[in-house]
Order: structure tokens, then C-alpha cells, then sequence
């Protein structure tokens, strides 16, 4: 109920114009809600460099419910990690019989401020969808424990499935199984214990893992193409293995402070590059050095080194090896990781409480420790209440943060502001001039100022800056409507072409093939190409169009119903407006 409690004023907050777009508010597969085509679709896309079914049908159903409301998607992530903080606590005092840690650890989990991006962040769904499956998949395997049998296995193999299809961060399950079977299920055979018949030895705890770790490995190749094919993946020129190491190792000192002290949290760290000083990877090494020999020397209490090796296994795959994007690190990759800490914390707490017989008064220090994250959580959640709030403390919080300056002008451009958006677009093209993101803005912002030539060359810009074919489709599609704006049709057509070839759902594709057909007198071919349009996203542009060409072709009854239903979708558009009010008295047919 607290939980439910701190993050309630996300069902009042806005989509982000971050990732949102792609899942759901610019997807047409998504925004028809969940149907099997949906459903078909989903099973073999790899949109947005991934490939999660689980996710894509999770958004699509939250469509059919609540259309595009934002408030219902948001609260369907609210539940989600509720239910996950539940099964977190549940988990822990049935494997570990103790109430008082195991309920810390999920206190902790519930209300740590770098949860928030998890929870807020509407694209962010497949976090919490894959760690609700990954939870479920370790409560099947402790089942699975107490009567080994071929059908707990499978539900243990279905479940660490299903936590693959909604995120792929997962593939480290088998290795967390095995921890897991030291503490705190302890089915490890070790030297004092030989005899004992209920007890396995490594080797067979390792075969008994065999399927699952194949699961992984296609998980992972699954991954790793499409991550390749969407164009998220990194080169080796861009980040070299030593840049990548480097990273890696002060990342994984960050996440630890960031938990001890979690202050300036942001959607996106960018990527420093070779800029990271030698100390400051050095004292990140000492620290993590530190605290592995500490837990090895302290093994006896288990949970230590169960927690540390959590935490250094579950972050592998985001901890930048492979580099996927341009982010340093990020708050969301510390979902899952972070129980590991929290479960060091808290039985390590309590352990020490009852060495100094101290009992309850264990618990002052904990409930003021957690109503401490619960208010900086209430103030994170804050930042998310607004594009423009989100990406103005992005941008005061981390440095050269060229996609923070990308989305702080996309914001400023829906608020109407398009010359202090402006700014923010040449200030990101200056922080990185291979930036795709913000010469595409630049061109869209010349394009609304009637600066079609620059535009056009922006455009170009940015489609040869990027292999993102979602990114690429898009930018073909606005640089079609450039070239047409100066009556280049050959050209505004070879270019809606290869934007249909990368992404045949885009409306703005279709928009312009309807409005060149229209110009060749093609009337029909032009109603057909706008219909699509309009099936894609229903924007008023389109249905003006299609009223205007109903109109030319001397249908007035259709004409004025496409007129009044572009207004219904933006009532201030004054085309359809005074389209309507010049039409003739209906009598077509």
C-alpha cells in the first residue's frame, strides 16, 4: 500500500517523448491494440533493436484497455511492480525462513529512488514485465527443489522463457541458480557435508542447468542480431575494448554509490568515451577488488558472497562490454542487480543486530533509512511529471548530454516553442556532430520555418550518420515531404519508397504517396494511399487531405465529414476549419 501510495502521481503523468513513441504512442502495430495480428506481428519483430514479444503484447493490450491514456499505462507498470515487490518478499522468507530481512529487502527494492526509472518510464514496461517472469521462474525452481520432476523443470524453462521474450537481460538466470542452490536453498555438497544424500555435488547442479543455459545462448544470438540490425550496437572504432573495460569498471563503482547515495538519477548517462582519468578507474577496481576478497574472506556467511556475485553477474550483460547505445550506464540495469546488495544489507544487518542483542531496536535505523529513499523516490518521481521538467534536471545533473538536448527541444517544440528548441538542437549537433537524432531536428525545424533546402540537407545528414532503421525510415519520410514541398515529386517519391521499404506503417509515408497521386490526378490511388495514412495515426493533416480530395473529386458530403473529423481530432486546425466553411451546400453523391 505505501508502494502504491509513493508512485500514485505517475497516473497523472504524460508519455515521454523518449522511447514511448516507438512502444506505443507512434506504433501502429501497437496501437491497434491486442489482436492477432498484433500478436503475429510481435512474435517476429525486432523493432527497437529487440526482440520481446511478451512487451509488445503487454503495451497492445494496455491499448485495448485503455487506449491512449496514459494514465492506464502507467498504472499497469505501477502494478506490475508491486506484484514484483511481493513475490521479491515472499521469495525471501520462503527460502531463507527469516521475516525481518527478507521484509528489508523488499522495502528496499519497493522504494530505492533508482527504481523510479523502472516504474515511471512507460517503454521501461519490459523491466518490470521481465522481472515479474525472472521472480516466477526462481519461485518454480524452489518448487522444482522440493520434488525434483520433469514438469516443475518445465515450468522453471517456461517461466526463465517468458522473462526472455519480455527482456533479454535475463540470460544470466542459470548462473543465479546456482548461487542460489549454495544459498540460501544449499543443496551444494561441500567437504564437511558428504554423506548427506539430499546434497549435489557442482557437476551435476552445473548438467542439471544444461537446458536453461541453452535457452541463454539462443536468447543471447537472438539478442545481439537484432541489436545489430536495429543499429544499437557500437563499433569497436567508436568504443574500443579498453574504453569499454574502463567503463565497465567505473560503472560498476557508480551503481554502488548510486544505491548508498542516490542523487543526480537520470534517464541517460552519456558514454564518456576515452575521457574517464586513470584514478578514477583505478579506485573503482580497488573498490571492487575490496569487496570481493572481503565476501571470500566472510564466506561463511553466505549471503554475502551470494549477494556480490548477484550483483557483478546480473549487470554483465549491460555493463557495456558490448556496447549497445550510446549511455555509460543506467538506472533501469539496476532492477534485478541491486537485490543482490539489498539482501547483503539487510541479513547482514540483521545478523549483526543479534550479535549485539540489540533486537528491535535494529529496526529504528532501517525505517528511518527507508523513509529516507521513499521521500528522495517521491522526489524523483517528480521529474517525470513533464518532458520538459524530465530533461531540463537530466541536462543539470550529467554533462554533454546531447540526447537530454535532443528531447529538451523535442519538448520544447510541443509546447510550441520552437526557437528555444532551436537552441537546444544546434546544441546538441555541437556536442556531437554525428548525431543523428538532432540533425533530423534540425531539418524538422527548418521545415516548419519554410527552409526546405536546409532541411533536405539535414535530413541527408542524418540518414547517412545512422544504420537505425526505424530512425532511417522516418527521416526518408520527412525528407519526402521536404522535396515535395518545393514540387520535386521524383525525388519526394523515391524517398517515401525507401521509407515504406524499411517501415510500410509510417503515416507520413503514406501521406505523401496520397498527396503526389492526388497531384497526377490519380484520385483513387490518392484516397487509398491517405486511408492507409490515416489507419497508421489518425492525424488531422490526413483527413483534411482526404477531405480535400473528396472535395476536388466533387463528393461534398464526404468532403465536410473529413473536414469535421480532422477537427475532432485538433479542433485549432484551421484548414479543415476553413475547408469546411467554403464548402458548397451538400448535394454530391
Amino acid at each position: 500500500m505505501i508502494t502504491l501510495a509513493l508512485y500514485n502521481p505517475v497516473n497523472h503523468h504524460p508519455f515521454v517523448n523518449y522511447d514511448d513513441w516507438g512502444y506505443v504512442t507512434e506504433n501502429s502495430h501497437v496501437r491497434q491494440g491486442l489482436s492477432f495480428d498484433t500478436m503475429s506481428w510481435a512474435l517476429t519483430s525486432t523493432d527497437q533493436a529487440n526482440w520481446h514479444p511478451l512487451t509488445w503484447i503487454s503495451h497492445a493490450l494496455d491499448v485495448s484497455l485503455f487506449r491512449m491514456n496514459p494514465a492506464g499505462h502507467h498504472f499497469t507498470s505501477v502494478l506490475l511492480h508491486i506484484v514484483n515487490v511481493v513475490l521479491l518478499f515472499l521469495l525471501m522468507i520462503w527460502a531463507t525462513g527469516r521475516l525481518g530481512p527478507s521484509a528489508l529487502v523488499a522495502a528496499l527494492f519497493a522504494w530505492h529512488p533508482i527504481n523510479v526509472e523502472t516504474v515511471a518510464w512507460i517503454a521501461e514496461r519490459k523491466n518490470a514485465l521481465c522481472t515479474f517472469f525472472f521472480l516466477l521462474a526462481l519461485w518454480a525452481y524452489g518448487w522444482y527443489v522440493r520434488k525434483p520432476g520433469w514438469k516443475r523443470y518445465l515450468a522453471v524453462f517456461v517461466l526463465f522463457a517468458a522473462a526472455l521474450a519480455s527482456k533479454p537481460m535475463v540470460i544470466t538466470l542459470p548462473f543465479l541458480l546456482l548461487l542460489i542452490d549454495y544459498w540460501p536453498l544449499q543443496r551444494l555438497i561441500t567437504g564437511k557435508e558428504q554423506k548427506n544424500p539430499s546434497l549435489i555435488s557442482w557437476p551435476r547442479l552445473v548438467l542439471e542447468k544444461v537446458p536453461l543455459f541453452v535457452l541463454s545462448a539462443a536468447s543471447a544470438i537472438i539478442t545481439m542480431r537484432a541489436q545489430r540490425a536495429g543499429g544499437a550496437m557500437r563499433s569497436t572504432e567508436l568504443f574500443p575494448f579498453g574504453v569499454r573495460m574502463a567503463n565497465a569498471i567505473t560503472a560498476y563503482a557508480m551503481y554502488l554509490w548510486k544505491m548508498v547515495w542516490p542523487t543526480h538519477l537520470a534517464p541517460l548517462y552519456p558514454h564518456p568515451g576515452d575521457s574517464i582519468a586513470a584514478w578514477q578507474v583505478a579506485l573503482a577496481a580497488t573498490l571492487l577488488i575490496s569487496m570481493s576478497v572481503l565476501v571470500v574472506l566472510l564466506r561463511a556467511r553466505r549471503y554475502l558472497l551470494v549477494g556480490w556475485l548477484w550483483f557483478l553477474g546480473t549487470l554483465v550483460p549491460v555493463i557495456g562490454v558490448v556496447q549497445v547505445g550510446d549511455a555509460a550506464m543506467a538506472d533501469r540495469y539496476a532492477y534485478i542487480p541491486l537485490i543482490g546488495i539489498f539482501a547483503m544489507i539487510a541479513f547482514g544487518w540483521a545478523d549483526w543486530a543479534e550479535s549485539k542483542q540489540i533486537g528491535a531496536w535494529a529496526g529504528l535505523p532501517a525505517a528511518m533509512a527507508l523513509m529516507g529513499l521513499a521521500f528522495m523516490a517521491h522526489r524523483q518521481i517528480d521529474y517525470w511529471q513533464s518532458n520538459r521538467e524530465l530533461w531540463a534536471h537530466t541536462l543539470a545533473v550529467t554533462q554533454n548530454n546531447f540526447i537530454a538536448e535532443d528531447n529538451l527541444g523535442g519538448a520544447l517544440i510541443l509546447e510550441g516553442k520552437e526557437e528555444e528548441a532551436h537552441i537546444h538542437f544546434e546544441a546538441a549537433a555541437e556536442i556531437n556532430p554525428r548525431d543523428p537524432m538532432s540533425h533530423g531536428n534540425l531539418g524538422t525545424y527548418y521545415q516548419t520555418h519554410n527552409r526546405m533546402r536546409e532541411a533536405i540537407e539535414q535530413y541527408q545528414a542524418a540518414i547517412s550518420l545512422t544504420s537505425d532503421a526505424g530512425l532511417v525510415a522516418q527521416t526518408y519520410a520527412n525528407l519526402g515531404m521536404a522535396q515535395l514541398a518545393l514540387g520535386e515529386n521524383d525525388d519526394a517519391r523515391k524517398s517515401f519508397d525507401q521509407s515504406m521499404r524499411l517501415n510500410p506503417h509510417l503515416f507520413n509515408s503514406w501521406l505523401g504517396l496520397g498527396l503526389i497521386a492526388r497531384k497526377q490526378g490519380k484520385f483513387q490511388e490518392a484516397i487509398d494511399d491517405l486511408t492507409e495514412s490515416v489507419n497508421s495515426q489518425p492525424t488531422a493533416r490526413a483527413y483534411f487531405e482526404l477531405g480535400r480530395t473528396y472535395e476536388l473529386m466533387g463528393q461534398v458530403s464526404l468532403a465536410r465529414a473529413y473536414y469535421d473529423q480532422a477537427l475532432k481530432v485538433d479542433p485549432g486546425y484551421t484548414p479543415a476549419r476553413q475547408a469546411a466553411d467554403t464548402l458548397p451546400p451538400s448535394s454530391a453523391h
